[in-house]
């Protein structure tokens, strides 16, 4: 029997993804915000696809902040962490 393949919304695009091919943001009850790499920390969990060009087109236009509520401010060093992990992916093991 084939096992089920867990599938999760992008909020920037509102299509289903399986969770292995997005990156979790979480925000905990303190206002924090941060990409989870493991996917398993405490709080609200939203997921973002690992695609560079639909990352910077949500922070031209502050979609995270609208979704989550969070200031550009806090919502800045994210956005970089989310590009620095879709970029630590693309580099081929070895």
């Amino acid at each position: 029997m084939a096992r089920k393949i867990p599938m999760r919304k992008d909020i920037l695009s509102g299509e289903m993804f399986k969770k292995q091919d997005l990156i979790r943001i979480v925000k905990t009850k303190d206002g924090e915000v941060f990409a989870d790499e493991t996917g398993k920390k405490n709080g609200r969990g939203a997921y973002v696809v690992k695609d560079l060009e639909k990352v910077n087109d949500a922070r031209d236009k502050k979609v995270l902040e609208s979704k989550l509520g969070v200031s550009t401010e806090v919502l800045g060093p994210v956005y970089d962490e989310i590009i620095r992990l879709i970029y630590r992916e693309d580099i081929p093991k070895r």
